[in-house]
This record gives C-alpha cells, structure tokens and sequence, in this order.
C-alpha cells in the first residue's frame, strides 16, 4: 500500500491525476496501476493517464486531464485558454490543447490537439496554457471582437494581464 500513498499524494496535487511516467518515477511499476484499476482505485482515462477514483472535483479537471492525455509538452491553446478563465463568453465543444509534437494516440473527442511553435507557455492554477495574451490575441476571428475587448477588460481588472500586454491587446483589436 505504500506505492498507492505515494501516487495518492502525487495525483491529489495534480487534479486526481497521474501519468504512468509519474508512477515509474516514484518506482511504480505500470502492471501495479493496471493492478489498481482492477481493484476500482485507479480510473484509466487514456493511453498512461490514470485518475483517483476517490478524488473530489473541481472546475478545472477537464482542463487539466486533457493536457495529460495529449503528453509531455503540451498545453491548454486558444479558446480553452479563455473557457478555463471564465472569459469572453467562451464555452467550446473541444478543448484545443497546443504541442509541438505530433500526436498519434486515440484521445477523446472532446480534446482536440494543434501543432504550434514558438509560443508562450505558462501555467495558470498548475496546468500548462499558452499566456493569456496570446490566446486572445488567437482567437481573433473565432470569438466575437466585442466579447474579445471584454475579455481584456476581465484579465486586466482580475490581475492575469499585465498593464503592458493590457495596452498591447487594446491596439491590436480596435
């Protein structure tokens, strides 16, 4: 049980989650995770990402799961960016998770990956998301101007813009 309290602890951090290269690192072997799920501990929710079966939710673990199921180095990407922060108005049907890598495993319809480079990482509440400022700038054309304008207005008055980029996204969409 040791094994399980270590993956416990490292996935009640991580919005109940927890990939397979996570468990190896802790010296937990893959065949103990599919052990776990077997026993109802341990949900598989894709190609070496597991989830706490006993894991209370919160509002940004689809955000989150989706990242983990696309791999290392990926990241929320555009409207999701905007969804995940309650701004603009944005609820999409997919969550567009960024990466520079191709992606070849089975995801779920709701994820949606996009191949990018040279963009701005960063992380907002532990999940990795390309920076505000560029996803809005992103979803010019997909999102209305209006609620685009709004959305800059939100960002800055709660703090995740800075007074620079607050100024940068007024020029650029008016």
């Amino acid at each position: 049980m040791a094994h399980f309290d270590d993956i416990y602890e490292l996935a009640a951090d991580n919005y109940g989650l927890i990939t397979s290269a996570e468990a190896k690192n802790l010296g937990v072997a893959k065949s103990e995770l599919n052990r776990w799920v077997g026993m109802g501990r341990l949900l598989k929710r894709g190609q070496g990402v597991y989830k706490l079966v006993r894991y209370v939710p919160t509002e940004y673990d689809r955000y989150a799961e989706a990242v983990a199921l696309v791999g290392d180095g990926s990241f929320l990407f555009g409207e999701a960016v905007l969804a995940m922060h309650g701004l603009a108005l944005a609820n999409p049907r997919h969550i567009s998770v960024g990466t520079t890598k191709r992606v070849r495993r089975e995801l779920p319809e709701w994820v949606q990956p996009v191949t990018v480079s040279g963009r701005t990482v960063t992380s907002y509440e532990g999940i990795p998301s390309q920076s505000l400022a560029e996803a809005i700038l992103e979803c010019r054309g997909i999102v209305m101007g209006e609620r685009l304008k709004s959305a800059v207005e939100d960002a800055r008055r709660e703090g995740l813009i800075t007074k620079d980029e607050f100024e940068h996204l007024r020029k650029e969409l008016s």
